[in-house]
């Protein structure tokens, strides 16, 4: 590694160690039969993990059947997932990188068309289901109104986050990431905008984060003590009367001693109507504000293209470490392409040695 790039800095968090600073985001890709994995997950994920990247992450990755956003999303709700994940985990391993699940649950926004599709709710006819949310309010106008989740059926969904943890650890992944983000399931019950409920998981900030530090404690009870934990969470919703940027650095500072050790700082999603001011690096304050004040280590993501500016997000300490989506689709081997640039030694497999 040269002495000038922080990129390639290796990290070691709990008692795992990534060679550089470089995560593959989760990014759905819809291309599942009733939760399995297939060649198509292999070969897409294998393929980054060849490419060079640290943590290579699944796509958001189902806890129940419920929970998908579409049916065709992958899943890890029946034991019968393990064997194929298994075969994923152990080729991502092969090559250096990390293997990582993100854990999730849609809420609302569950039982959509594939988006090459449409964007529409799928009927029960179609193989679709009701929706489940913290209050019965509908995503978007039109959309099914999403059925209103009880003490006890939130209680299962913790069981379900856990569960899920086990059988990635039994699947040979060594980062589970829990999805708190993109007004899925355990967004809206963090954000007054889709959570109107007078319940101990509505109203004040301690009742809306309830969930959310349930799952993360549920899972660190099944998940071993080596293992890092990460969340992702929208750091504010774009929206006045919203979740807000405070209030994800004390959800960091309260996450952090229940064992989550990463915070991946998205944002937006709770409503279809927020104005985004979207540009490059647009969402790095976030990772930034909330490693500063909530002495947390934290994800950077959203239109960081650039080996220069991923390379600068560390140097300058705004996170600790990049997560790449849309650029790692164009480029599988985004990070190879960076440590040129950065004059670092990049990780090239044997097999692609010639071309390096």
């Amino acid at each position: 590694m040269a002495s000038n790039t922080r990129l390639f800095a290796p990290l070691t968090i709990r008692g795992v160690t990534l060679r550089n600073r470089i995560a593959v985001s989760p990014m759905c890709q819809y291309s599942s039969e009733d939760g399995f994995a297939n060649d198509w997950h292999i070969v897409h994920l294998g393929s980054r993990a060849v490419g060079g990247a640290a943590i290579v992450f699944t796509e958001a990755t189902a806890v129940t059947a419920e929970g998908r956003i579409s049916p065709a999303d992958l899943g890890i709700w029946k034991d019968e997932h393990i064997p194929n994940l298994t075969r994923i985990t152990e080729f991502i391993a092969s090559q250096g990188a990390i293997p990582g699940m993100q854990l999730a649950h849609a809420g609302r926004k569950a039982s959509t068309q594939v988006p090459w599709i449409g964007s529409n709710a799928v009927s029960a006819s179609d193989g679709g289901w009701q929706p489940v949310a913290p209050s019965a309010i509908p995503f978007r106008d039109g959309d099914p109104t999403p059925h209103e989740l009880t003490v006890a059926e939130i209680g299962r969904i913790v069981d379900a986050f856990a569960a899920a943890a086990h059988r990635a650890l039994a699947a040979g992944f060594r980062v589970v990431e829990i999805h708190g983000a993109h007004g899925y399931l355990l967004d809206e019950f963090l954000s007054p905008l889709a959570n109107h409920r007078t319940d101990e998981y509505g109203g004040s900030f301690e009742n809306r984060i309830r969930l959310t530090a349930e799952v993360a404690q549920s899972i660190r009870r099944v998940w071993p003590e080596a293992l890092p934990l990460f969340i992702r969470i929208s750091a504010q919703d774009w929206v006045p009367g919203g979740w807000t940027l405070e209030e994800s650095v004390e959800l960091a500072r309260r996450l952090k001693p229940m064992g989550v050790d990463l915070v991946d700082c998205s944002s937006g999603g709770v409503v279809p109507d927020a104005k985004i001011e979207i540009g490059p690096g647009y969402q790095v304050p976030f990772a930034e504000t909330v490693r500063r004040e909530a002495g947390v280590l934290t994800g950077a993501v959203g239109m960081i293209t650039e080996p220069k500016q991923a390379d600068e997000i560390i140097a300058k300490g705004q996170a600790d470490i990049v997560l790449l989506a849309r650029e790692m689709l164009r480029d599988p081997y985004w990070p190879l392409r960076a440590a040129r640039a950065l004059g670092a030694e990049p990780p090239v497999p044997a097999q692609y040695g010639r071309a390096f």
